[in-house]
């Protein structure tokens, strides 16, 4: 495949993935019954994983996106968090599932909740697939999450480096040759 000679190695194979969003779907299920369930995906990361989430909860609901930007071109969060793209809909009185692709230092997660929350929703949860608690700078509360991985640079199902990497079907560890070159190399 066209990304394998930089890829260091596969953490979570698809399989992993799917089976572990399975799980999620069920717990969310349950835990949703009867409400008015608004998955709002944190773009572009997410966006795999919001999809194939949705289609394991059984229960009418409502998908909204907002675009976050902190990393830039870097491979690590700047600490200046900005809104992109907010959400399109109301989220007054909802039940707002904020669904992420990792957690890292938890500083754009922090900055999305205390933002929502100023709309007056009746809840606000977490779901992400990934969580690297090795990086945390500030602590958030995370209800659903799929796998707890090592401090390295991960792409694939979603995740990037230069906007590159998201159609790879595992989540894998990039070589860091690959991010550390020189540009043009």
């Amino acid at each position: 495949m066209w990304y394998d000679a930089t890829i260091e190695k596969v953490l979570i194979d698809d399989a992993q993935v799917q089976a572990k969003i399975r799980e999620l779907g069920q717990q969310i299920t349950a835990d949703y019954a009867g409400k008015d369930l608004l998955l709002v995906g944190v773009l572009r990361g997410a966006l795999l994983f919001i999809v194939d989430l949705a289609r394991q909860i059984d229960l009418p609901l409502e998908m909204d996106f907002m675009a976050i930007s902190s990393y830039g071109a870097a491979t690590e969060t700047s600490g200046v968090v900005r809104i992109l793209k907010d959400l399109d809909t109301a989220i007054e009185g909802r039940d707002v599932l904020i669904v992420e692709d990792i957690i890292d230092s938890g500083l754009t997660l922090n900055y999305i909740v205390e933002h929502l929350r100023n709309r007056g929703p009746a809840s606000i949860k977490i779901c992400a697939l990934l969580n690297k608690p090795s990086r945390r700078r500030v602590d958030v509360k995370i209800d659903y999450h799929g796998f707890d991985i090592p401090d390295e640079f991960v792409v694939g199902y979603g995740l990037d480096f230069q906007q590159r990497y998201r159609n790879v079907p595992f989540v894998g560890v990039l070589k860091p040759e690959t991010y550390t070159a020189p540009p043009g190399e």
